[in-house]
């Protein structure tokens, strides 16, 4: 059971995309949070006489839409930075050591279904469309 769990796993794709959708998720909250509480603060330090608005400038001084917050396009970049680094290095870089070592013959890959698997899903595959064409 847990042979052919690991088989999937490490099919391609697989990886790369639950690396994509469930850690860097899981991630981006705990990345923005650091970033929000603890990066952005230090970036609106510099940012003038007015620290609540952080680093940036009015367009119009008489109309407070036209703000331009450079400090929260820096922070979002920095949040960038850390989920990618992460992501990278504790799950994409880890498999892809796992699969160059497959590639050399020190590990076994995924296992291929045998010919009497494939010629059972074949028949079930015939018996589930016969039931349906029969209705």
């Amino acid at each position: 059971m847990f042979k052919g769990f690991k088989d999937f796993l490490m099919r391609g794709n697989v990886v790369d995309l639950a690396v994509a959708v469930v850690i860097g998720a899981a991630f981006t909250a705990i990345v923005t949070a650091f970033t929000t509480g603890l990066i952005k603060p230090l970036i609106n330090a510099i940012g003038g006489s007015d620290a609540a608005q952080g680093l940036g400038f009015y367009i119009f001084e008489s109309n407070k839409g036209t703000f331009l917050d450079f400090g929260s396009v820096i922070n979002a970049a920095i949040n960038f930075v850390i989920v990618a680094a992460i992501v990278y290095f504790l799950f994409v870089l880890p498999v892809k050591h796992l699969q160059e070592r497959r590639k050399r013959g020190q590990e076994p890959g995924p296992a291929e279904p045998t010919d009497v698997e494939l010629l059972k899903e074949i028949r079930d595959l015939l018996r589930a469309q016969a039931t349906r064409s029969g209705d």
